[in-house]
């Protein structure tokens, strides 16, 4: 796939000192003609189509100018021992459909386009949108009928299937890649997502990512479990792919509350210190109470993993015990089964450990 790049803005940006490209006026002259001729802003036949038709090869005509080192019809080109020679018929799919184009030719066919190169058929985008239709779990008829609406296009299933199958082989490959020897820190996490394997199904999408020994974040991988939910089982296999891929070390693991995941993490890296999310903590505290309480629940447990140290955040813990022990115990009983886990990150100074837990 090939073209050439756009730069996403967000709209209404504007580059400083820089007017727009196509002013009010110009735009009003452009929407006064085709609402003259009846033409649409979209389809083959559209406003867009055609000023993307028009703009292309205009682009291409500069090219080929600047290969032969001459304008047209300009004398100069006399002798020069190549020529232009006429234009060649090209249909290219667009983000706004597909656009006939004329692309011209030289007499030594030694021209080379760049705007739309030879053999290209899509422009950059449109690539990209059939893969976005295929990530919202839609089938390839659902796309071939999705895009013969928009854009009046005909594409065949074969395009589809290459399309999407390149982009499997790239996740493949990047799935595969070799990682760094050692990370300081590395958190782990589970997300629900809603599958199509045949049918729509939860399953849990495993991911790790690493900080590495610059400070920079990398996601590790991205791993789809079964349908019987996040285990630490499916861990362990993740966790020893990493380091079958060269992660011989880690400092600190960062992970849920999940049972079994700390000892999943400790037979796979016997020096990494468990780090219990503090965020998964708070959120399962909050499960064992009312609604009407979270907000004066977690304005006293915000006293346990702010405190400066170990010792005064088991204070602020018996400070809650005794606040809320008699009405919540179960969240007593959680915080000080996963103490452990909980207070390595307290050994850091107060600005480092958002990066920890």
């Amino acid at each position: 796939m090939t073209g050439t790049s756009m730069v996403a803005r967000k709209p209404g940006d504007r580059l400083p000192g820089r007017r727009p490209l196509v002013d009010e006026e110009l735009a009003d002259q452009l929407l006064g003609k085709a609402q003259a001729e009846g033409a649409g802003l979209l389809g083959p036949d559209g406003l867009l189509s055609q000023v993307t038709k028009a703009v292309l090869e205009r682009a291409l005509a500069e090219e080929m100018t600047g290969h032969l080192g001459y304008d047209k019809h300009d004398p100069a080109g006399r002798g020069s021992g190549n020529n232009r020679n006429g234009t060649t018929g090209k249909t290219v799919l667009t983000d706004v459909g597909a656009v006939d184009l004329a692309v011209p030719r030289d007499r030594n066919g030694s021209f080379e386009p760049q705007i739309v190169r030879k053999g290209q058929t899509r422009l950059e985008g449109f690539n990209e949108r059939i893969i976005a239709l295929y990530a919202r779990g839609m089938t390839t008829r659902d796309i071939r009928a999705h895009l013969r609406e928009m854009y009046d296009v005909e594409v065949s299933p074969d395009l589809i299937s290459r399309v999407t199958d390149a982009v499997v082989e790239e996740l493949q490959e990047w799935q595969a890649r070799p990682l760094g020897r050692v990370y300081p820190v590395i958190f782990t996490g589970a997300l629900m997502v809603k599958i199509r394997d045949g049918v729509v199904t939860n399953r849990a999408v495993y991911v790790a990512i690493g900080i590495d020994c610059e400070g920079a974040k990398q996601v590790l991988g991205l791993w789809i479990g079964p349908t019987t939910g996040e285990s630490a089982k499916f861990w362990l296999s993740v966790l020893s792919e990493l380091k079958g891929r060269g992660v011989a070390d880690v400092c600190i693991v960062c992970c849920d509350g999940l049972t079994g995941l700390p000892d999943a993490i400790s037979v796979t890296w016997p020096q990494a210190v468990v780090q219990l999310c503090v965020v998964h903590l708070i959120r399962a505290s909050l499960r064992y109470a009312s609604r009407k309480y979270w907000a004066p629940l977690a304005k006293d447990l915000r006293a346990i993993y702010t405190a400066a140290d170990e010792a005064a955040a088991a204070a602020a813990l018996e400070a809650f015990a005794a606040s809320w022990g008699e009405r919540y115990p179960a969240i007593i009983k959680l915080w000080r089964a996963h103490w452990g886990e909980f207070t390595p990150f307290l050994a850091f100074r107060a600005c480092r450990r958002m990066r920890v837990a």
